[in-house]
């Protein structure tokens, strides 16, 4: 599975790719196959998303996890706070400032 990353150019938050768009949740994330260059060059022309990137995920049991710690660390927040972690489901969330 490879899935896109990349920072909300509003609020520099971390937003994966839905397949219509940005999600700050990594569950929400799409499988783009061959087609993610494509598809950061439209999103960052568009000026929807900075610095997107590709990662390998997987899909498993509990939901979308990247394969590598760095992305996971970016999907879920920070490893030594969980207070500050991120809960995608606050309707304020991507107005959080950390």
């Amino acid at each position: 599975m490879k899935i896109l990353t990349g920072n909300d150019l509003k609020s520099g938050a971390v937003v994966w790719w839905t397949g219509f768009g940005w999600s700050l949740d990594v569950n929400d994330s799409a499988d783009v196959g061959d087609h993610g260059p494509a598809i950061i060059a439209r999103e960052e022309g568009a000026q929807n998303v900075f610095a997107a990137y590709v990662v390998d995920g997987e899909k498993t049991e509990e939901g979308v996890r990247p394969a590598h710690i760095k992305e996971r660390i970016r999907a879920l927040g920070p490893t030594v706070r969980p207070d500050l972690t991120l809960k995608p489901t606050d309707p304020d969330a991507i107005n959080w400032v950390i």
